[in-house]
């Protein structure tokens, strides 16, 4: 898998979208070739901390902040319920992988889909009437994978011993 790179210089735009293509290919890159029940490897109790539910949930924030955030689309939650807000990660365990990623491929495509043409600048109220503008989302999104990955990291590490990129 290629992953994107960011430009050193350039518009605001084409790097905040080259950093966030490259985090999402981060994660994908730090699941590949392993096994559905690696994907689903659990880190330590109690933690229900997976790469596949790293996955299920960075879909899960893809949507809320592209799409139900911004875009005020009416789309619900993909994994989490009342029930279990958590369902992202508790779920994984017995969840589809390859239904998983298509579902965060998807997530990512519409969120493209949902930013193009709109400015940086555009602002959005959240329910508890906060005002946001998409320049915070995509900050907000780059810092919500660098930390993930992070994790990531660690949890591929102990599923087969690859560290690195």
């Amino acid at each position: 898998m290629n992953r994107t790179k960011a430009p050193r210089h350039g518009e605001e735009r084409t790097q905040l979208d080259a950093w966030l293509d490259f985090h999402r290919d981060t994660l994908i890159m730090k699941c590949a070739g392993l096994t559905d029940d690696q994907l689903r490897r659990q880190s330590v109790p109690p933690s229900t901390l997976s790469l596949l539910g790293l996955v299920r949930h960075m879909a899960e924030v893809e949507r809320w902040w592209f799409r139900r955030q911004f875009d005020g689309a009416d789309v619900g939650d993909l994994f989490c319920t009342e029930e279990d807000p958590d369902y992202d990660f508790n779920g994984s365990a017995s969840s589809d992988p390859a239904a998983d990623f298509a579902a965060f491929r998807e997530e990512v495509e519409a969120a493209r889909v949902t930013v193009t043409g709109r400015s940086l600048d555009e602002t959005f109220v959240d329910g508890r009437g906060t005002t946001f503008d998409l320049r915070w989302v995509y900050l907000h999104m780059i810092e919500e994978y660098a930390r993930h990955n992070g994790h990531a990291d660690l949890l591929r590490e102990c599923v087969d011993g690859e560290t690195g990129a």
